[in-house]
């Protein structure tokens, strides 16, 4: 039987979110962000830059593949001239568009329209080698030689201080932006998660699978009423708020990973004030093009 410290420190990792979807056997092996923790972090140490709200994208060489190994459709101009080396980085519409370049990864059958809307931010490359403080400049260099408006590198700056660091944080989310990667400098690229990486938003967030559709109620009579989700570590939890008109006609199938956000977690470590965010960006049901 488990004590009640040790029930509550299972439910915090399930909230963190350590694992998720089954990945599959091309799954590309990235370099995953912790959170960021005010006071724990030597700042002089990282770069910061923008967290894009957009879906993972790795470059292998020859194929642009989601987080989860899936193979994406990109138009054949668009990875064209592309070079035979690993590129990670995110597959962005804009700022508060993140439905959309999702809706253009998730096709089959790729749209020209769609796609020119969409930008590959590099943010690394996995097989350089060395610290990123000599990846940085790789990366940009490799970009810029590809004379492509559609893949960008990705800015880095510094910052002296955590009232800085929130000061730039409010300022991105102000923007549109969803909030801040911390990334150190003198860091390999390693395969897990790890505080070489760290991310600052907002609200926390976290993964889980969704397990049953609950009717809603007055105004929400006859559509969705909230979610019924499981993390990856057996913690159930409803999610009835967060949603648009759209998406309680039309909800996350059951089985689909969904992610969702929340502030903190209660002495017993569940999430407080927990809200639907979206379909986790590497659960990608492919949706064929019409004609």
């Amino acid at each position: 039987m488990l004590n009640r410290r040790q029930f509550a420190s299972l439910i915090s990792l399930a909230v963190l979110g350590t694992t998720g979807p089954a990945r599959g056997a091309d799954a590309p092996a990235l370099m995953l962000a912790n959170v960021y923790r005010p006071g724990a972090t030597p700042l002089a140490d990282y770069w910061v830059s923008e967290k894009y709200d957009g879906l993972r994208g790795y470059w292998d060489g020859q194929r642009l593949l989601t987080r989860g190994g899936e193979a994406i459709a990109a138009p054949a101009w668009f990875t064209d001239a592309w070079p035979a080396v690993p590129m990670d980085g995110e597959l962005w519409a804009g700022r508060g568009r993140f439905s959309q370049a999702a809706s253009t990864v998730r096709q089959q059958k790729p749209m020209d329209d769609a796609w020119r809307a969409l930008r590959f931010m590099v943010f690394d490359l996995p097989a350089q080698g060395g610290p990123f403080d000599e990846r940085i400049p790789a990366y940009q260099q490799l970009v810029a030689s590809l004379g492509r408006p559609w893949v960008q590198a990705v800015v880095q700056r510094k910052v002296a201080s955590d009232a800085e660091l929130q000061a730039l944080l409010r300022q991105t989310v102000k923007a549109g932006g969803e909030g801040l990667m911390l990334h150190r400098g003198t860091s390999l690229y390693r395969a897990a998660r790890t505080d070489d990486l760290m991310k600052l938003k907002p609200w926390e967030d976290a993964e889980a699978k969704v397990i049953a559709h609950l009717p809603g109620q007055g105004k929400h009579a006859g559509r969705l009423g909230a979610l019924l989700v499981e993390t990856p570590q057996g913690l159930r939890l409803k999610l009835g708020t967060g949603f648009t008109d759209t998406e309680r006609e039309h909800p996350p199938p059951v089985g689909a990973w969904i992610t969702f956000r929340f502030r903190g977690t209660t002495n017993r470590g569940i999430p407080r004030f927990a809200s639907y965010l979206r379909v986790r960006e590497d659960w990608v049901e492919k949706v064929p093009t019409s004609g």
